[in-house]
């Protein structure tokens, strides 16, 4: 099995940059880093600024520290990669250190729009070029192990022109422990791999934390099965992004006497006290779950599932909005997703944070 030690980076730039509509990434923007690093750069704008900035900005600024704060330290982990049905493809133990360089203000992401959810501690990377996905998978798992080969031998490595990458983060609220989790999807808009990242933070860490794989085929549904009450908050993207709603949930997924999957959801707004529901029907096969609406979604082990479109590029040629889903069970009662929703064009509009117990 192989080990990487790693260090990684995130890099900032001003806001004012336009956003990307989803299509192919070109090749050409490829990056490689000379050494295996991973910094959060902080720039300084402070001769640009206006001094009398308003409250909301400010805010933001600490959002900005907020999330740098999150993710420094060292992390002791491993890099699960599945194929779209849920098999697992290759687990490898990871070492990651992330830290923080520069000065005055943090600006903003600048190879993604981020979905930050402070509080909750969780967030929603879109990441804009193969060039920083390359330098995740690349450097965050091969470290010095990367010999620059087109394909390592033990490491199936995506699409240099994906269609679409995103990365859903949540932290667990007992211990130091999180879960990042990629749904890469092909030039063609179809799932080509999930990557799942179960890292600690903590100098002492001498054990790798794996996902759980004693459930067999079929059974990994089982511990989603049942009613789940909660909360959920939705944020427009950007860590500048404010609240748009918040609502009371129930989720249910049951399977019924035809064997099929059943999943009943509905939310009501505190606002406007208005109540939403969807009912989607769908067939399981092992580890994946096809609805009828055009959605599947993969189980894997841990507790985990990964939810997105069948085909992304379908449901843009339909002028249909879609989301991404990511569901981390903490305990058999205790569970947290987020839910990244884009619009008909592939833009990242808002991400939901929800937390959740079984009754």
């Amino acid at each position: 099995m192989a080990t990487a030690w790693v260090t990684c980076s995130l890099l900032f730039s001003p806001l004012n940059k336009p956003p990307t509509r989803l299509k192919l990434l070109n090749p050409s923007t490829l990056q490689r880093s000379s050494y295996g690093t991973r910094s959060i750069a902080i720039k300084s704008m402070a001769v640009q600024e206006d001094d009398k900035r308003t409250s909301d900005e400010a805010m933001s600024i600490d959002n900005l520290r907020g999330f740098v704060d999150l993710n420094v330290g060292k992390w002791t982990g491993s890099f699960h990669q599945f194929d779209g049905d849920g098999n697992l493809l290759h687990k490898i133990d990871t070492r990651l250190s992330a830290s923080s360089y520069g000065e005055d203000e943090l600006i903003s992401l600048n190879q993604s729009y981020i979905g930050f959810f402070p509080k909750e501690r969780a967030f929603s990377l879109r990441y804009q070029t193969a060039g920083m996905l390359d330098t995740t998978l690349r450097q965050g798992v091969l470290g010095e192990d990367d010999t620059g080969e087109e394909s390592p031998r033990f490491l199936k490595l995506p699409s240099r022109r994906p269609a679409l990458v995103c990365e859903n983060c949540l932290y667990s609220n007992k211990t130091d422990r999180r879960a990042r989790a990629f749904h890469i999807m092909d030039p063609k808009g179809v799932l080509e791999m999930l990557i799942v990242f179960l890292e600690e933070r903590g100098l002492e860490n001498l054990v790798h934390p794996v996902l759980d794989d004693s459930q067999y085929d079929g059974e990994r549904i089982t511990p989603f099965l049942g009613t789940w009450k909660g909360r959920s908050i939705t944020k427009r993207s950007g860590v500048y992004g404010s609240t748009l709603s918040e609502a009371d949930t129930v989720a249910v997924l049951d399977i019924n006497d035809n064997g099929q999957v059943v999943q009943n959801i509905s939310s009501t707004s505190d606002v406007k006290n208005v109540t939403t529901n969807v009912h989607w029907v769908g067939e399981m096969s092992k580890n994946l779950v096809t609805f009828a609406e055009g959605y599947q979604m993969t189980l894997l082990p841990g507790g985990i599932y990964m939810g997105c479109p069948c085909a992304v590029a379908k449901s843009v040629a339909e002028l249909k909005s879609f989301h991404l889903e990511f569901c981390w069970l903490e305990s058999s009662v205790s569970r947290q997703r987020l839910v990244r929703t884009y619009d008909h064009e592939g833009l990242a509009v808002s991400s939901t944070y929800f937390s959740e117990t079984k009754v």
